[in-house]
């Protein structure tokens, strides 16, 4: 099922909060890779009003799951109006 681009991207307060805690983490210690790391997380979250579904389903029922990087995973869920970033995630964190 393909969606339009139309289709809000909306962050959860909690995304957000994990994207700058992860942001900042990188950037202390390798402002290269934090960068590189954003800027992969950005297209892959702009890319998903077009292919919603491509990412594996998650491991919370209703949600779906990208991987950004071999270490980050960005939690979703795809409605009818919107997609909401649920969380971003490290891959060794214990979730749900």
């Amino acid at each position: 099922m393909r969606q339009s681009a139309a289709v809000l991207v909306e962050w959860l307060p909690q995304a957000l909060e994990a994207l700058e805690e992860i942001a900042g983490y990188l950037a202390e210690r390798n402002p290269y890779a934090a960068e590189q790391m954003q800027a992969t997380l950005e297209a892959t979250v702009e890319a998903l009003p077009l292919h919603p579904y491509i990412h594996r389903p998650g491991r919370v029922p209703g949600t779906r799951e990208a991987v950004v990087h071999p270490n980050y995973l960005v939690v979703y869920r795809v409605g009818t109006e919107r997609i909401s970033i649920v969380d971003v995630l490290h891959a060794r964190q214990e979730y749900p």
